[in-house]
């Protein structure tokens, strides 16, 4: 199954007034880890899956690298990046990763952001990621933390009478597969994976782990967004970076 709300209006609409916020998850926790984790970009090919409006793609060109291709399954996505970061050393492709091929070896770093969770097969994305990676090639990708996505409700605070967070929920953790939960519209389609499963398919596609990353928000961040501290008890995010290595 592959899913597609970035096309949904209601749904479209709600993502794209939060992004356009300087203060939300993204820039303030997810990003940041993210690009601290990159190699050196000077000269390097790069694939980003679930490319979204192309600001990462486009953050690589100004941080040296030779080429970008990146690629969304959504068309409201693929012409906003078009639109808002476009660049001659950009490729946009409309698509999504499970229906495109490229040559083995064709890129240095494959770049994924909260774009897996939304992924069925993990084994066949991850094994093409690694047939496209050259030697020593990195694969830097964040998604929901495991912990987020076990609870089938996937609604796990706990509060009191008087909306005081208590404790957050983890239950169905071992059960892994689909969840659907409500992000603006309802049956929003995520995969849980355990931690375990998720380690050990890149190893086994020739993926050597090479840094994990479970952010926590700076004191900066929680002034600018005190929704943050909520990290400081349960992670949003899992950020993990891989190195392509032939055995």
């Amino acid at each position: 199954m592959k899913q597609n709300i970035y096309d949904h209006p209601d749904f479209f609409n709600g993502y794209k007034e939060l992004r356009q916020s300087s203060y939300n998850f993204n820039n303030l926790l997810e990003q940041p880890t993210l690009k601290a984790m990159l190699p050196e970009l000077k000269d390097t090919k790069i694939l980003d899956i679930g490319c979204g409006m192309g600001e990462f793609a486009n953050y690589c060109i100004q941080q040296g690298s030779k080429h970008v291709t990146g690629i969304d399954i959504s068309l409201n996505m693929i012409s906003m990046a078009r639109k808002n970061n476009p660049h001659k050393s950009i490729q946009y492709i409309h698509a999504a990763i499970e229906d495109i091929n490229f040559a083995p070896s064709s890129f240095d770093i494959v770049n994924s952001s909260l774009a897996v969770h939304y992924m069925e097969d993990f084994g066949a994305i991850t094994s093409k990621i690694s047939n496209v990676l050259c030697e020593n090639g990195s694969f830097i990708f964040s998604m929901e933390h495991p912990i987020v996505t076990s609870r089938k409700e996937m609604d796990n605070w706990f509060s009191d009478d008087k909306r005081r967070l208590l404790h957050y929920a983890i239950d169905n953790y071992q059960e892994e597969g689909q969840r659907s939960q409500h992000w603006y519209i309802d049956g929003v389609i995520k995969y849980h994976r355990t931690f375990a499963t998720i380690i050990n398919t890149l190893i086994s596609k020739q993926l050597q782990i090479e840094k994990i990353i479970e952010p926590i928000p700076t004191k900066e961040a929680i002034i600018q967004l005190p929704s943050l501290q909520k990290e400081l008890s349960r992670p949003s995010f899992l950020i993990i970076k891989a190195k392509k290595v032939t055995l």
